[in-house]
């Protein structure tokens, strides 16, 4: 598997921060990249650095986007930013390093999504 920074990913990220009111993001401990050669079906993934790690080496929390290129690459940039918008949903208000479920009591991640998509849409000219 192939791996590497993603800095159109990280200027997608930031648009959508400066749009969206995510506030517990912190878009400097937020790390994008592409992969090719995985054998998973998803468009992306967030990864986390364990919290024993954070304590052991001291360093505070930090999130890593993957997109796979072999999907996300060919949806167009809408669904881009959706997908985008579905990532950073997984993280948590306290930004402790741990990723929230799909779904929880009250709280449905698809559904998130699209209210927020019309959100950035709206603030958006593109």
């Amino acid at each position: 598997m192939d791996w590497e920074e993603a800095k159109d990913v990280e200027k997608k990220i930031k648009l959508i921060l400066k749009h969206l009111d995510l506030p517990h993001v912190k878009q400097t401990r937020i790390f994008c990249y592409r992969t090719s050669g995985s054998k998973s079906r998803s468009y992306a993934r967030i990864w986390t650095f364990p919290k024993i790690f954070q304590k052991a080496l001291n360093i505070e929390a930090s999130y890593v986007i993957e997109v796979l290129s072999k999907y996300y690459d060919r949806l167009n940039e809408d669904d881009q930013h959706k997908v985008l918008i579905h990532e950073l949903l997984h993280i948590p208000k306290n930004f402790s390093g741990a990723l929230l479920p799909h779904r929880s009591r009250g709280r449905h991640l698809g559904k998130q999504v699209d209210i927020l998509y019309r959100e950035f849409k709206m603030k958006t000219d593109l």
